[in-house]
């Protein structure tokens, strides 16, 4: 065959024939079953939860088979691999429920931000002091910022005293996780539930 012949060759070039792309080999994310065990023997339980002892690999798939179960190693680690005899498709749903009430029972911590000035009012404060609180309840962090604007900043002291007095609001149901620091023209403070 020439390359006039050939599809892919155009105006007398030589076609050039390539090798398929082989994909990388797929990993199961689970645990080895049945022929997957490569080891020549295995500490086996049986369906029934009972120790049967250290037993060829060949053998206790065939024990599995007999049974209608698979083989399935839950401790790789061991020597010899510790293997079970189950129904891995009754064990894979079970590990997803298991993975899934976990994630459910997990609890993201925020960091909520509440921003005040040195002079703040009474009645300002205590609005904040609310919403702190309710932070506080629903177990996330607070990063208190207090910014000092022009002449604020030469009474910093004053920016010291409040943050003080947010310390002492809250020392029952909040400890300071970062005290605070100065950053440019603002202090931060980081606050967590007890």
């Amino acid at each position: 065959m020439g390359a006039e012949n050939c599809p892919l060759a155009t105006n007398g070039e030589k076609s050039i024939a390539r090798r398929p792309f082989n994909a990388a080999p797929v990993k199961s994310d689970g645990p080895r079953i049945n022929d997957e065990i490569d080891v020549p023997q295995v500490l086996l339980i049986d369906h029934e939860g009972e120790k049967r002892g250290v037993v060829k690999t060949p053998e206790a798939i065939a024990i599995a088979a007999e049974a209608g179960l698979d083989l399935v190693e839950v401790s790789p680690g061991t020597t010899p691999p510790v293997c079970k005899i189950l129904d891995y498709g009754k064990f894979k749903y079970q590990q997803q429920k298991k993975k899934a009430e976990a994630k459910k029972k997990q609890k993201i911590v925020e960091i909520k931000e509440i921003k005040m000035r040195p002079n703040i009012d009474d009645h300002d404060y205590q609005v904040k002091v609310k919403a702190m609180k309710r932070f506080f309840e629903e177990g996330d962090k607070v990063k208190v910022t207090l910014r000092f604007r022009g002449r604020e900043m030469a009474h910093q002291d004053r920016g010291s005293t409040l943050l003080k007095r947010v310390q002492d609001d809250f020392d029952d149901i909040a400890k300071v996780e970062q005290y605070p620091k100065m950053e440019g023209r603002q202090i931060m403070m980081v606050m967590a539930p007890r």
